[in-house]
């Protein structure tokens, strides 16, 4: 059964299998990539495909911000469809917002959170990277099942 604690706020679960290290190396596979030297931004579109430890992340653009002197990313911003894939646990949304200094994933637009047999919708969802742990809010909607002695 899936942990839920459902409120007038939102609805907080466990996800991914594994907490996630926001320090490792990130793998991107794209079609096309476009660089910003002025701006230290980089622009991934079509067939974006993004790997960090057991996280997958794929959307069809994804701009990459640096830090000021570009030695490492600062933010991912995922639109156009979003699928984010940690362990058994999958979430889609319109758009994604991964924050690599405090390691919160922000998916933003009918944001579906899968875990096994269980399903929550919800406006937002904020992934908790490091503590393993996702927030769905914003008309938060799921079918609980009662359980079976």
């Amino acid at each position: 059964m899936l942990p839920v604690h459902l409120s007038a706020q939102g609805a907080q679960v466990a996800f991914g299998n594994t907490q996630q290290n926001s320090n490792l190396p990130v793998e991107v596979t794209a079609e096309n990539l476009d660089v910003n030297q002025a701006d230290g931004t980089a622009v991934f579109t079509g067939n974006v495909l993004i790997g960090q430890g057991e996280m997958r992340l794929s959307a069809p653009r994804v701009l990459v911000v640096y830090n000021e002197d570009q030695s490492r990313i600062r933010r991912l911003e995922a639109t156009g469809g979003v699928t984010l894939v940690s362990g058994e646990d999958a979430a889609e949304a319109r758009q994604a917002d991964y924050n690599m200094d405090n390691g919160v994933i922000e998916m933003q637009g009918d944001v579906l959170l899968v875990q096994g047999p269980q399903a929550l919708t919800g406006d937002r969802m904020y992934v908790d990277t490091r503590a393993g742990t996702a927030r769905v809010s914003g008309r938060v909607k799921t079918i609980l099942q009662p359980s079976e002695n």
